[in-house]
């Protein structure tokens, strides 16, 4: 029987795994995907991070660029890949965990094929899983091209003729920037008043004045930490005022419903749009975790990644910690704690058995 799996093959799966080769430990890592790196890899083709290479490495790895460069999708999953051949780590691709059940002293994760057995499990497959999309949605016409951003590669997958772009986190204004620049009428649906920061300030680049004033490390459990937390993220790096002033994007405010080809906003009602892009976001989904606790919001309740069911630990979810927790510079923190604290407690039960 395995010591532990590691269910996702990420950054915070590799990260912990690197923690458990450490530790000499008998683990796997099981991923859904294909292939290292595809969680990025089936992102849309323009992706590039808003965080340069310096401030992006794993435990035990550099970024293999200089410093000031904004990595591409492909540049992370080439680093990924390299980083499992470097620390040899174990891996099982085209895995799917469908349910994860406790038996004694146990746990059984069930997938397409069977079942695999551990003592421990480590949840990694970050907080991006079911792409939401509203519900009136569904009274669109076919007519009308609809793609979650989930989905979305590049402006080609596009019907001809105008597009609307929903959402207004940094997925949303960077698509809405690239087929805003195919010239085609792109109408924007979602707050236009949010906050920008800059890649840069004064020479220096925006995460390393986040990692020189501490805003990274701040502890969701302290009053700074919770503020920032239940706050809005800021788009980094994207001029979203002069993407808005370009003659052929037209914000329409939030949108409200739908009626065949008819698209309802707050600020108009949208005839003739042949395309939408569903920059809206996901929903978390641990229903296929057995007797797991879960917040309002659909997260597993924890301290630090520690659940409720004992053996069960999680990592890269937003806010596991700070604000830093699913960042790729970030995750090694939460995987070194992960990893003191089961050596830890494998040393107290030790003793107990003596």
């Amino acid at each position: 029987m395995l010591d532990f799996v590691i269910v996702g093959g990420a950054q915070a799966g590799l990260s912990m795994a690197y923690y458990l080769n450490k530790m000499g430990k008998d683990y796997v890592v099981v991923d859904k995907e294909k292939e290292v790196g595809a969680s990025w890899l089936n992102r849309w083709d323009s992706l590039k991070l808003f965080t340069p290479s310096e401030f992006n490495k794993l435990p035990g790895m550099e970024f293999p660029a200089e410093k000031g460069y904004y990595p591409t999708k492909k540049d992370v999953a080439e680093y990924f890949k390299n980083y499992v051949a470097e620390f040899d780590i174990k891996i099982r691709l085209n895995t799917l965990i469908e349910h994860i059940s406790q038996r004694e002293d146990y746990f059984i994760l069930k997938h397409q094929n069977g079942e695999i057995h551990c003592k421990n499990v480590v949840i990694a497959t970050g907080p991006f899983h079911i792409p939401y999309t509203p519900s009136f949605s569904k009274k669109i016409s076919t007519a009308i091209f609809q793609i979650h951003s989930n989905y979305y590669k590049n402006p080609g997958q596009l019907q001809e003729g105008p597009a609307m772009v929903v959402g207004a986190g940094d997925s949303g204004f960077q698509i809405l920037d690239e087929i805003s620049q195919t010239n085609r009428t792109t109408y924007f649906s979602g707050a236009t008043n949010v906050r920008v920061l800059p890649q840069e300030i004064l020479g220096k680049t925006l995460w390393w004045w986040f990692t020189k004033i501490g805003f990274l490390s701040f502890s969701r459990n302290t009053w700074l930490g919770k503020k920032l937390s239940e706050s809005k993220q800021p788009i980094i790096g994207t001029d979203v005022k002069g993407i808005l002033k370009r003659e052929n994007v037209i914000p329409v405010g939030k949108t409200k419903d739908a009626k065949g080809e008819i698209i309802i906003t707050e600020n108009r009602k949208i005839e003739g749009l042949k395309n939408i892009v569903w920059a809206t976001g996901y929903r978390p989904n641990f229903s296929w975790i057995e007797g797991l606790e879960l917040s309002k919001d659909g997260y597993p309740k924890h301290n630090r990644g520690i659940s409720n069911i004992k053996g069960l630990y999680f990592i890269g979810l937003p806010w596991l910690h700070t604000r830093g927790s699913a960042t790729l510079g970030g995750i090694k923190k939460d995987a070194q704690y992960l990893a003191n604290y089961i050596e830890a407690e494998e040393k107290t039960q030790a003793k107990e058995n003596l």
